[in-house]
């Protein structure tokens, strides 16, 4: 359905190419997403695609539209080395490794660097030589690095694995400091590693923790997916004292909250190697019945109003074009319309409803007064690489940023916030050991589904909604 369209082409966001086209190589293993700076030559953002003739009060807006790019899925070290023939297949190929380092040996003519990005329990051998291209970083090339690797596939003359990578290229993304970085070679207590949880999923044990659970909730949903039962979100906060609970903790607003510190991805539909979005009508296909009871009962016409979102391009423009859009619609609005104001929900359903005729829209680089800290600066020194998905009859449905991947420009906006560095001292440590640039977004899980089912109230989407003073489920 629609809002299936709208979440998963969404994913185009944040998992795009990482490298510029200077770093280009045949196939890619990573692990990282693509920032969604404007700031440098990494950014590869969603961009406007406008098949029809936007109304004239979005001409403008529109003009500078580009094709919002696919999602293109990116080989893992598991899938190289975790088959039957642990990796033979690959040789002589091309490869890019994204990923941490793990080790680095430097012998008198040959360096080894092992590099594991989490997608398995075993690292990519990498063999360095004085004449690899970026060797003069060698001396970065520490324990908890991020790096980029591009070489050739060999058969390994080690008996630990059957290949590895000659690498032509190395480029570090992220340095990491050997003196202080926490979490070295030796074994270390799972007591200690409690101290660093930030940094544990890179060792070996809790790598594996992450994978089996993943793999546990992805069976145990699929299990009951399978057997014909209904997912359903219970309540998180209750009234009910169940099995002595209530001498755990409690909830209120009473008290001062201004104190600081208080794999079967090979399903997905694809077609030519990307996903193939023209099956993201998932919903509409396969609840027809409950769709056309909606359609009936609900809002009349929602099936082809999500057909036609599923169809229709994403437009995307820069949070100052939106204004320049609502500004010239000379649309009285409740709330004002001015640069430097957060957007609305009356004004991104114009933008949506009315400027673009019911496509969805993405507004990107916010002013960085209304965004938090944590989100990356543009080069502009007035905004942020943050977006938001726009949809009709809801406005925002999907937020995200590219986040600050530089430990000084964080520390800087810390303080502008008056934010003590003292209390984010590992997320300041995820920035000083390995830093890469990355991205994220959230979705409204409920405004999707009151998109889809055409639901005015949210607290219809939601089986035990909860509000102030109510609490009897």
């Amino acid at each position: 359905m629609a809002a299936a369209a709208a979440a998963c082409r969404l994913l185009r966001l944040a998992p795009r190419r990482l490298r510029s086209p200077r770093h280009s190589a045949p196939t890619a293993l990573s692990l990282f997403p693509t920032p969604l700076s404007a700031s440098s030559g990494w950014r590869s953002y969603c961009a406007a695609a406008q098949a029809s003739a936007p109304p004239p009060a979005a001409a403008a807006a529109a003009a500078a539209g580009e094709a919002v790019g696919e999602f293109r899925r990116r080989l893992r070290v598991a899938e190289v080395k975790g088959g039957e023939d642990e990796g033979a297949a690959w040789v002589g190929k091309e490869l890019t490794v994204r990923g941490w380092v793990r080790t680095c040996r430097a012998q008198r003519t040959v360096t080894f660097v092992e590099v594991n990005d989490g997608s398995c329990l075993s690292n990519m051998q990498c063999v360095l030589t004085p004449d690899t291209e970026g060797y003069d970083q060698i001396d970065c090339v520490t324990t908890g690095a991020s790096v980029i690797v591009e070489g050739v596939v060999a058969s390994s003359q080690g008996g630990k694995q059957k290949v590895e990578l000659k690498v032509s290229k190395i480029v570090v993304i992220g340095e990491s400091d050997p003196t202080s970085f926490p979490i070295q070679k030796k074994r270390a207590s799972r007591e200690f590693l409690r101290t660093v949880a930030h940094l544990r999923p890179r060792t070996n044990t809790f790598g594996a923790v992450a994978r089996v659970r993943n793999a546990l909730a992805f069976a145990t949903h699929k299990f009951f997916q399978d057997n014909g039962f209904v997912w359903v979100s219970s309540p998180i906060i209750t009234a009910s004292d169940c099995e002595g609970a209530g001498e755990q903790f409690y909830v209120t607003t009473l008290l001062s909250n201004t104190a600081e510190g208080g794999c079967l991805v090979n399903n997905i539909p694809s077609k030519d190697g990307r996903v193939d979005w023209s099956q993201v009508k998932y919903i509409l296909e396969n609840c027809k019945e409950d769709m056309d009871f909606f359609n009936t009962w609900v809002e009349k016409g929602i099936i082809d109003r999500l057909s036609d979102v599923a169809e229709k391009n994403f437009v995307q423009m820069s949070y100052s074009d939106a204004i320049e859009l609502l500004i010239r619609s000379n649309k009285k609005f409740e709330f004002p319309v001015k640069w430097g104001l957060d957007l609305q929900s009356e004004h991104e359903r114009y933008i949506t409803e009315v400027a673009f005729s019911g496509r969805p829209v993405i507004i990107r680089d916010y002013p960085k007064e209304i965004k938090a800290f944590y989100m990356r600066q543009n080069d502009d020194g007035k905004t942020v690489a943050a977006m938001d998905l726009l949809v009709p009859r809801v406005g925002e449905l999907i937020g995200g940023s590219q986040r600050e991947e530089r430990l000084d420009h964080l520390e800087a906006r810390l303080d502008e916030s008056n934010l003590n560095k003292d209390s984010y001292w590992w997320y300041l440590d995820l920035r000083r050991y390995g830093s890469v640039p990355h991205a994220g977004f959230g979705l409204g899980f409920e405004r999707l589904v009151q998109f889809a089912t055409g639901i005015d109230n949210i607290r219809d989407a939601i089986p035990f909604p909860r509000v102030p003073g109510s609490a009897e489920f």
